[in-house]
């Protein structure tokens, strides 16, 4: 049997087992359990009413959080000439062309969100097997491949995220640090649910969110309704 930590255990007691919390008063719950060092960060868990092995209900988008994910997000654009040049006005962390390319083929990750300008996205393919498998791989749907290098890097610093569902048919992902007040947490999930329902598929009858679970980084997990 696992033994708990003080702080976990402190944090399980909060939690009522079995509970199915109204979404605030899970928010709040969760943002008042016993913190570590770190900011965590609080996450959404979806599952979906879709078949995942079905292309046709894949379910994909973005969203722009209306209080952000409090993260910093490192941006690496691959783009050339006067659009390189721009990046870097931009201060993005990472700008190049067939130099970047080659860094990120030898094993250099260093950043969370990719940028791409479309005449360099046959030399970018080369590196989909690894991009893609993390998410970085851009696209025009994300808006991540675009002639608009600006208005990209703009929307992912203003707290930008891109969801997508997975062969569980789940959705994962952070709505905001716990540092945050409950009131923006709760803003910035009922955003982005309104965002995945949005892209409900045609094929999906009936409610397209089956179950909702809120978790922070190092906390317990409850389930919430909507």
């Amino acid at each position: 049997m696992v033994k708990l930590s003080k702080r976990m255990a402190k944090s399980v007691e909060k939690v009522e087992a079995g509970k199915i919390y109204p979404l605030k008063e899970g928010i709040e719950v969760l943002l008042g359990v016993p913190r570590v060092k770190f900011d965590e960060t609080l996450e959404l868990h979806l599952r979906l009413n879709v078949d995942p092995k079905s292309s046709e209900q894949i379910v994909r988008g973005t969203a722009v959080l209306p209080h952000g994910t409090g993260k910093k997000v490192k941006i690496a654009v691959f783009c050339k000439g006067d659009q390189a040049l721009k990046a870097k006005e931009l201060g993005v962390d990472y700008v190049g062309a067939e130099d970047l390319i080659e860094k990120v083929s030898k094993g250099f990750l260093g950043f969370d969100c990719v940028i791409a300008t479309p005449d360099i996205m046959r030399d970018l393919s080369k590196l989909g097997k690894v991009l893609g498998p993390r998410g970085l791989m851009p696209s025009p749907k994300s808006g991540t491949v675009t002639t608009d290098i600006e208005k990209a890097v703009n929307e992912v610093r203003a707290g930008k995220v891109e969801f997508k569902s997975d062969k569980q048919a789940g959705v994962h992902i952070g709505v905001g640090k716990c540092s945050f007040s409950a009131d923006k947490i709760l803003e910035n999930v009922k955003y982005l649910l309104d965002a995945i329902n949005h892209v409900t598929p045609q094929a999906i009858k009936g409610d397209l969110i089956k179950s909702v679970s809120l978790a922070t980084t190092m906390g317990p997990g409850i389930k919430v309704s909507l």
